[in-house]
């Protein structure tokens, strides 16, 4: 069966609130992963709408959204950044990322965006209407991606937080968790500290991060990012012990699991086999 691209900008259902309500009712169909519907036309302090906010529940992101049917062009640029801007002013607590949602990702746009050199979160992605038969789909592809910027350890304590901070976060018991899981960390290393940093709970040895493991409080669970080298054999068995193993990321070289007071009593041997490689790997003070 023959298809053909279809012009939304000139068609006259395919409209922009079309394809709004289109993400609205399956947010992962921009490829941003397992994300979640906060706002839609949300209000700006003297700025207008912004189409759409969408939020990451486990990795503590915002997105702001924006989008135009046609090519990009400079207004629909700046006005995603006067959006992100402004939400992340507004909501410290958590990281913001842009998002420019466009039939056309025009070559000047990435002129514009090669100006701020990576210092913006921006994510752009092309939509295209597919015509196939009497139905019609959408494509969306991801042309430009975020470039994570590395914090050196000296930024990251320009920013400390305390416990009450994690515990506003979190919980009493997701708290209670961090404490069960840094005495596992003790008994590997046993001069381990919880280190409260604005984005995460590291560790600390002899007052020098060494974020070997890192742990993130919230209201019913506790996610943890491990650093130690990808197995394949210890990865299914954490599988098939029933631990929510959520991704590996290969970027950080590290597992991040969701973990519970269960998971430390159910699956001790386990947590402790994985510390214990961390932090033979990259256990060192960095």
């Amino acid at each position: 069966m023959r298809h053909r691209v279809v012009p939304m900008r000139s068609h006259p259902q395919l409209t922009e609130k079309w394809l709004q309500q289109r993400i609205v009712e399956d947010p992962s169909l921009l490829g941003l992963g397992d994300i979640e519907v906060k706002d839609v036309e949300r209000m700006q302090p003297r700025a207008g709408r912004l189409d759409l906010l969408l939020y990451d529940p486990e990795g503590n992101t915002r997105y702001e959204v924006e989008l135009q049917l046609g090519p990009t062009d400079e207004s629909h640029i700046i006005r995603t950044i006067e959006y992100w801007d402004i939400e992340r002013r507004r909501y410290p607590q958590y990281d913001h990322v842009g998002v420019i949602v466009a039939e056309e990702i025009t070559a000047r746009f990435f002129n514009v965006i090669a100006l701020f050199n990576g210092f913006i979160p921006l994510i752009a992605v092309q939509v295209s209407a597919i015509e196939l038969g009497d139905a019609t789909t959408l494509v969306f592809t991801k042309v430009l991606d975020t470039i994570p910027l590395a914090v050196e350890e000296d930024e990251e304590r320009q920013e400390p937080r305390d416990r009450a901070y994690w515990l506003s976060k979190g919980s009493p018991g997701t708290m209670a968790t961090t404490d069960r899981l840094l005495r596992l960390v003790q008994e590997i290393e046993p001069r381990a500290q919880l280190n409260y940093n604005k984005n995460y709970v590291g560790l600390a040895v002899d007052g020098v991060a060494s974020n070997f493991v890192i742990s993130r409080p919230r209201r019913q669970h506790v996610l943890i990012d491990v650093r130690a080298p990808r197995d394949d054999e210890l990865t299914a068995r954490m599988e098939d012990a029933g631990m929510t193993l959520m991704t590996y990321q290969v970027r950080g070289g590290a597992y991040r699991l969701k973990i519970n007071d269960t998971d430390l009593t159910d699956n001790t041997e386990l947590l402790r086999e994985l510390i214990s490689r961390a932090h033979d790997t990259y256990g060192t003070a960095r």
